[in-house]
């Protein structure tokens, strides 16, 4: 029997209110930006993240995951959906102003928030939305029941919480203007929520922090601490640290509250970023080459763990080479729901039971489209086949072929050794290439 069925089967045996104990409450914690040698759970580094390392402790440590996309919105949109960001209108940035934006969050494709709430799960979403500043795409239309947090892309400030002088802090549709540091923020509302569904049936939450993404603004009090333990450190890299270590805090926070609430056995919480580290605002993305916006591994590669002390041996690793959006029928699967025809993701859940994927190998695919004079609103892409990959970083480059078995840190080149491997990687990626294009990216009308 597979997992669902067996999920769905024991379900039916039971009371509504008694299926609703055994389900796992779901919690993704999402950071921007943030680098895989930024999170010290890793390797030996110069930042310190104990909370966010209790997660992978005290569950799985994914060491092979990457993120749908170099920058945010697509991350996001394959994330909520399942299907490559391209697919769903979203292969580059949705930004406030129509000129420099690359998406449109396709309103006919189920989220992970709607067939969660479907699923009978309560559904909110804390922090960072991104993917719409107007109807049909804001996130109470878009499956969350609870919305409390920043419908925008990057904060100006982290205190005033602006961008391009207007305010995008929301509570469902209204407009707020809470004080105080937007890390901290998004944790009290969170922990809000905790409590308040504390005894209410299963919740889907999707804790989206803007931290650590540029501008590096840590709490003052945060940067002094950094500076006198490191007083030869760069300041730029300074700043990051702390902005990551207030991050780590209020992650600990979270932690601390599900265990007061009584939540924390079983909620079943992944944590995970949308993208690799700004290099040129300090970030650290080793031992990968290359940061934000670019396909080497550096702007893919991503933190990734798991912990649910109800469902997941602690102490786990695993090199499975998955992408962010194999969260989708991931949830969907421990909430004895099924997941949509066509989805391009696939489901972590024998990993967490401590067995293997057995579905055949795939291709990972990834588009980021771009406005400005580098990639005049073309898009660019990368493909991982096996122990290839195929790649560039701006619409007008060769493509660079890479054995990332071989050559994990994509030093050698091998596409003029390897003429044919080339052609038939850049054969698979029109496909996928095609099959994005008949995806609308900008709103009708536009």
């Amino acid at each position: 029997m597979k997992p669902l069925s067996l999920i769905a089967a024991l379900c039916s045996l039971i009371s509504p209110a008694a299926a609703d104990s055994k389900r796992p409450n779901l919690l993704i914690i999402l950071t921007d930006d943030h680098g895989y040698g930024d999170v010290s759970a890793y390797q030996e580094t110069d930042v310190r993240t104990p909370n966010i390392d209790r997660i992978g402790s005290e569950g799985i440590l994914f060491t092979a995951m990457r993120a749908n996309c170099t920058v945010c919105s697509p991350s996001r949109a394959a994330m909520l959906t399942g299907r490559n960001a391209d697919r769903v209108g979203v292969p580059g940035v949705i930004r406030t102003h129509a000129e420099n934006s690359w998406g449109y969050f396709d309103p006919a494709v189920p989220t992970l928030a709607d067939e969660l709430k479907r699923a009978g799960y309560h559904t909110s979403l804390i922090g960072k939305w991104h993917l719409g500043l107007e109807s049909p795409n804001l996130p109470n239309e878009r499956g969350f029941d609870f919305f409390h947090g920043f419908a925008g892309d990057m904060m100006d400030d982290y205190y005033k919480h602006g961008r391009h002088g207007q305010n995008y802090m929301r509570r469902n549709n209204e407009v707020i203007k809470p004080e105080g540091h937007a890390t901290d923020l998004f944790t009290d509302w969170a922990i809000d929520v905790f409590r308040e569904r504390k005894d209410s049936g299963p919740f889907f939450m999707f804790l989206a922090y803007n931290a650590p993404h540029f501008p590096i603004q840590p709490p003052k009090e945060w940067f002094e601490k950094i500076k006198q333990r490191h007083p030869d450190m760069d300041p730029a890299r300074a700043r990051n640290v702390a902005f990551v270590e207030h991050l780590d805090h209020n992650v600990g926070r979270v932690l601390d509250a599900l265990k007061e609430t009584g939540l924390a056995e079983n909620t079943l919480l992944v944590f995970s970023a949308d993208n690799g580290g700004s290099l040129p605002h300090a970030q650290n993305n080793d031992p990968w080459r290359g940061g934000k916006q670019e396909h080497y591994d550096g702007g893919l590669r991503v933190p990734f763990m798991a912990r649910w002390p109800a469902g997941v041996k602690a102490g786990a690793r695993s090199d499975y080479p998955g992408l962010l959006f194999d969260i989708f029928p991931t949830f969907l699967e421990l909430a004895g729901a099924k997941a949509p025809d066509g989805i391009d993701a696939v489901s972590l859940g024998p990993i967490l039971r401590g067995t293997a994927i057995e579905t055949p190998e795939r291709e990972l695919y990834f588009v980021r489209r771009e406005g400005g004079k580098q990639h005049q609103g073309q898009a660019y892409h990368a493909l991982i086949r096996g122990d290839w990959k195929i790649l560039r970083n701006d619409p007008f480059r060769t493509y660079e072929l890479y054995n990332i078995k071989d050559d994990p840190q994509e030093q050698n080149d091998l596409a003029k050794a390897n003429p044919k491997i080339l052609e038939d990687l850049a054969t698979a990626l029109s496909r996928h290439i095609q099959r994005g294009g008949a995806a609308p990216w900008q709103a009708p009308g536009r």
